[in-house]
């Protein structure tokens, strides 16, 4: 038939054209073709061969191809666990602003406003329990929880303390400077530096009898002793750190004699013999260069010489 042989033509130039011919050989050839049935069944089989062989490969991408492939994949084996996915919602959590450096008073409600549950602890190693908000403040902060529930965990320590390295560390504080040897005024810059106020430094006399002199004239006066120690850490404990001074023309006392240390004074009147305006009479002194109101012995007689044997001058008791 006509019909029959127009059908390869027409699908080498368009499959569906050449499938709609298919369809309508077919059904002439089985309506109102006088071949017997077995030549109507050659001829089907035979139209639908040579359709098939002139259609145009497909396409990998296609449909039909990808839905092939799919099929053809071997089943996977479920996960035990569920793979996380990040919804709309996680995606929506509100954030919290950088509270670090803040009080925990200021960083506890604010948290609050935006939905946050607040917990708090000690960043240091210490993990002391957290009392009153307003002595610590935030040095760490962690997010979590769920757009229901989002948590915010402070890391704080106290308001005087300076942050650790990282969460459980040693509160990092700073040591206290070797000054001794060092004119005062040398040594009041490095103690400054270690973090130390000026007006929390006090000088004051190495020896038991000595005096300073007015502020600013001990500026050359070196330190003898210190407290705290070289190396000791300034904690929020150190409210003064104290610089025993002595005149470069003295030196400083023996290291064993700790503020008990005494110069020489030979009339026991208590001023040391390069302050007193007479060192041999114990009836004047700095307070009473004229003489003690009262006071027995004279100038410079045996009564008031001071020359005789004294606890201090002759033994380390003083």
């Amino acid at each position: 038939m006509a019909a029959i042989a127009a059908v390869p033509l027409l699908g080498s130039v368009n499959d569906r054209l050449g499938g709609v011919m298919l369809l309508i050989a077919l059904f002439l050839l089985w309506r109102s073709n006088p071949w017997p049935r077995s030549g109507r069944v050659v001829a089907s089989v035979a139209a639908m061969a040579l359709f098939g062989a002139v259609l145009p490969e497909q396409p990998a991408g296609t449909p039909a191809r990808a839905a092939n492939a799919e099929a053809a994949k071997p089943p996977t084996r479920p996960s035990r666990f569920p793979t996380a996915s990040r919804t709309t919602a996680e995606a929506t959590m509100p954030a919290v602003p950088d509270f670090t450096g803040d009080s925990l008073d200021v960083a506890f409600p604010k948290s609050r406003r935006k939905g946050f549950t607040v917990i708090y602890h000690d960043a240091s190693d210490q993990k002391r329990e957290v009392k009153a908000r307003s002595l610590w403040k935030v040095c760490f902060q962690v997010t979590g929880g769920s757009l229901e529930e989002p948590i915010v965990d402070f890391g704080v320590i106290r308001r005087e303390e300076p942050c650790p390295e990282a969460e459980g560390k040693t509160v990092p504080w700073k040591k206290m400077p070797d000054v001794l040897g060092l004119a005062w005024r040398a040594a009041i810059p490095k103690v400054t530096a270690a973090g130390v106020p000026e007006d929390d430094v006090h000088a004051e006399a190495a020896y038991f009898n000595d005096t300073l002199p007015r502020e600013g004239e001990y500026d050359h006066w070196r330190v003898c002793r210190q407290d705290p120690a070289s190396g000791d850490p300034l904690t929020d404990e150190v409210y003064l750190v104290r610089l025993a001074l002595s005149s470069p023309d003295h030196g400083c006392p023996a290291s064993d004699r700790g503020r008990d240390a005494y110069l020489p004074d030979r009339d026991d009147d208590g001023d040391p013999d390069y302050l007193d305006p007479h060192p041999r009479d114990r009836n004047r002194t700095r307070l009473h260069p004229n003489g003690i109101p009262g006071g027995t012995g004279g100038s410079g007689g045996s009564g008031g010489s001071g020359d005789g044997w004294h606890i201090c001058r002759h033994t380390r008791w003083c």
